[in-house]
């Protein structure tokens, strides 16, 4: 037997001694969200059984909603009570960008965190590889605080067009901005790719909302 015979011989040998199913790594997934209206307010259902998925406080996930959604609102039981017509995407966009920023390990990618609170700073421990970060929290550009538009800009614009290629258009100050991906009648947060005179090309960040 040659040296090629042994090394197929052994491999043969290792397939056999595979186990017939991999270990499996749970898909961390939201529960799908139960909106629906009541004349002008919005309720969300299952509120808490997201909560439970996202182990966190529903009081710390309500607050950042109300505060990014602009909306007055209240926890009833197990679901929540906006006080306006919001719409589903665009409360799952904010639970998701709650998700990438109070949840998601930014080492690993993984779920399995815990937010402490150190002093004033929230801190994010991962108990999956130990990471430990403090919780940043982007802000964006305001409209009425852009004097100058520059490259690498995180800013909120209203799509209020759509061009010809299907690309959603909004107005900055002086700028028309193109931010691919986008609807006619949202509003996103955008990172601002390429400036030409006083047109700037963006693209959609992980906040993207709609309204």
């Amino acid at each position: 037997m040659n040296a090629d015979d042994d090394y197929f011989t052994l491999l043969d040998r290792a397939k056999e001694n595979l186990p017939e199913v991999g270990e499996v790594h749970e898909r961390f997934v939201v529960p799908e969200m139960e909106i629906f209206q009541e004349g002008k307010t919005t309720v969300i259902k299952n509120f808490i059984d997201i909560t439970d998925v996202l182990r966190r406080d529903p009081q710390h996930v309500l607050q950042f909603l109300l505060r990014e959604l602009g909306t007055p609102g209240n926890l009833e039981g197990r679901r929540v009570v906006l006080k306006a017509k919001i719409s589903p995407v665009q409360i799952s966009d904010k639970i998701q960008s709650y998700t990438d920023t109070f949840v998601i390990c930014s080492e690993c990618g993984r779920p399995d965190t815990k937010m402490n609170k150190e002093g004033r700073t929230l801190i994010i421990e991962c108990e999956a590889c130990g990471a430990h970060r403090p919780v940043n929290v982007r802000k964006c550009i305001k409209n009425d605080t852009v004097k100058g538009l520059k490259e690498g800009d995180i800013v909120e614009i209203f799509i209020s067009d759509v061009g010809k290629k299907g690309d959603g258009v909004g107005k900055l100050v002086e700028y028309l901005v193109i931010v691919p991906g986008t609807v006619k009648g949202s509003t996103v947060h955008a990172k601002i790719v390429k400036i030409s005179a006083k047109t700037a090309f963006a693209s959609i960040t992980q906040e993207a909302t709609t309204r």
